[in-house]
């Protein structure tokens, strides 16, 4: 009797097996893309622009690439207190690229680098495609008329002793990960804006307070003729808090900071949010009665981490890029490094990576986290500075000398720019470093040997080497002064290169979401010798008369 249960049992088990086969089957030849109708579109006009793109008299394209990027935005503002604007806007960016010819040459110049569009926000495949339609059409054509301007141009110049491929092959890549939502109660954070810019209140002497907030959602959407199908989402939530003061003699003053997560549940309480005002508005006022600097400081600066984020993204980041030159330039890439490969860049103690995989770093969450950049290329860590030495560059699919393959950091800005290699995580290691009160000693040491009464150190820049918050450290007992009207000059890649003399063993993360969103982690610096002047900028007037009496407003 158990014999034939186990027998029927065995029989029905494979049944359903034979039955379950074709179903199998079915499910492996669907494409991932299949449940997601805007993927579906892009996919299906694809195939048919593969084979319908043709105008008499020109080449077919070789090349074809569609992104999508859905973008969902939340935006507030309060100022003085009070709710200024909200703003909730959700579009789809497409932008489309044809290229004409082959890897080696082709039609990737001026007005052949791609059209733009915007898709609609139903879920129609048949409106999806026909916008994608229409830029594919547009892109198509100006890629024709790109390739003749650009061989024309080509046959007036002398060929280079290295030539170097138009466009770089790339793997085909599937990924489809989840989609990013934006949903939440925007009032409680209102609120938080309207308690943090009423600050004014109690500190009577701000010209402007003020708070935004923006939330995103992300979406990005990118086939191509390789057979790469990519989707990905993620979200931005930034929080500012921005206040804004005259010194007697007319001098502005301004603190700011902000809050940028990609996780809402790692923003600021409402307590902190205030209470960071708070601490905002109360430096604004020292900084008031804060003295000028002297008209001219030539010696050591101490930089504090979150100061080193600045110099390192400004003076780094942006020289580490490989950007092909315009045509007919013999250079390597662009930027200040443009011919520093495999010479040094950096004191050797100081190495540089740029790690887009990594989430977070030092327990700290980075922004500048992908998987797949924006041309379909696995992300991957890359070594640009290896103890002081420039070792690479980042780049996308557009090779340079040396360099004829990505390494996965194409990125485009939001909503439709070209891809181009940008940075992503930049992490900033020192092989020998100090705690941040013995490079403060050794502030001092320096200014000793020199006979300097004093040094500086930076807790925060500004735009154009401008320095919000400056301390005079002086020699005789080591106290801290604030002042103001300070700006550096000379910090630039050679100062990098010459005048750092030394690196904290701290690290700060800087998370900056504006156009490609990426992230800095860097120590404190010690720059051994570099100027700091009196700001030349004109002073603006003091109000002619008193801002609104606020006994009411309390």
């Amino acid at each position: 009797m158990i014999r034939r249960g186990l027998r029927l049992a065995v029989l029905v088990l494979l049944s359903v097996t034979i039955f379950a086969l074709p179903l199998l089957a079915q499910q492996k030849e669907m494409s991932p893309s299949d449940a997601d109708p805007v993927l579906q579109a892009m996919e299906t006009e694809l195939e048919r622009s593969k084979t319908a793109l043709k105008l008499d008299q020109v080449a077919a394209a070789y090349y074809i690439e569609y992104r999508i990027y859905d973008v969902d935005s939340y935006e507030g503002e309060a100022a003085f207190g009070a709710i200024r604007n909200t703003d909730r806007t959700r579009l789809r960016f497409l932008r489309v690229v044809v290229r004409i010819g082959d890897y080696k040459q082709d039609s990737y110049y001026g007005q052949g680098s791609g059209s733009y569009g915007i898709v609609p926000l139903e879920d129609d495949p048949i409106a999806i495609r026909h916008q994608i339609w229409d830029a594919t059409d547009r892109a198509y054509k100006a890629a024709a008329e790109a390739l003749t301007a650009k061989q024309a141009l080509l046959k007036q110049l002398a060929p280079p002793d290295e030539p170097v491929d138009d466009f770089a092959h790339a793997e085909p890549v599937q990924s489809i990960g989840p989609l990013a939502k934006l949903d939440f109660d925007p009032q409680p954070w209102l609120a938080m804006l309207q308690s943090a810019s009423a600050v004014y209140k109690d500190e009577p002497e701000l010209e402007s307070a003020g708070a935004m907030l923006r939330f995103q959602a992300i979406n990005r959407y990118f086939v191509n003729s390789e057979g790469t199908v990519v989707r990905s989402g993620y979200n931005n939530f930034e929080m500012d808090i921005g206040l804004s003061a005259q010194a007697s003699d007319g001098m502005k003053l301004e603190r700011s900071h902000s809050y940028i997560e990609s996780k809402i549940k790692d923003m600021p309480s409402a307590a902190d949010f205030h209470a960071q005002a708070v601490q905002l508005a109360g430096t604004l006022k020292v900084l008031r009665n804060a003295p000028v600097v002297d008209e001219e400081y030539r010696g050591p600066v101490l930089f504090s981490a979150d100061a080193a984020s600045t110099v390192f993204l400004d003076f780094v980041g942006e020289n580490i890029l490989g950007r092909r030159p315009r045509l007919g330039q013999t250079a390597r890439t662009v930027g200040q490094f443009a011919s520093s490969y495999k010479t040094r860049v950096l004191p050797d103690f100081l190495s540089v990576v740029d790690d887009p995989t990594l989430a977070s770093f030092a327990g700290q969450p980075l922004l500048g986290n992908y998987q797949i950049d924006d041309e379909g290329v696995p992300a991957a860590p890359v070594t640009v500075v290896d103890k002081g030495i420039l070792v690479n560059y980042l780049m996308g699919r557009e090779p340079i000398r040396g360099f004829p393959s990505s390494n996965g950091h194409g990125r485009a800005r939001v909503p439709s720019n070209p891809a181009g290699p940008s940075v992503g995580n930049l992490i900033v290691t020192a092989s020998e470093s100090l705690p941040p009160a013995e490079l403060k000693k050794k502030l001092l040491e320096i200014c000793q040997q020199r006979d300097l009464p004093y040094g500086y150190f930076v807790g925060t820049m500004g735009p154009q080497n401008s320095l919000r918050l400056l301390h005079k450290v002086w020699v005789k007992d080591g106290h801290e002064e604030l002042v103001r009207g300070g700006v550096l000059e000379g910090l630039d890649a050679r100062a990098l290169r010459s005048d750092l003399v030394a690196a904290g063993n701290d690290v700060n993360v800087e998370n900056r979401p504006q156009n490609i969103p990426h992230s800095i982690a860097s120590p404190s610096l010690l720059f051994d010798e570099l100027d700091v002047k009196r700001v030349t900028t004109n002073k603006d007037k003091l109000p002619e008369y008193a801002a609104p009496d606020l006994a009411s407003a309390k």
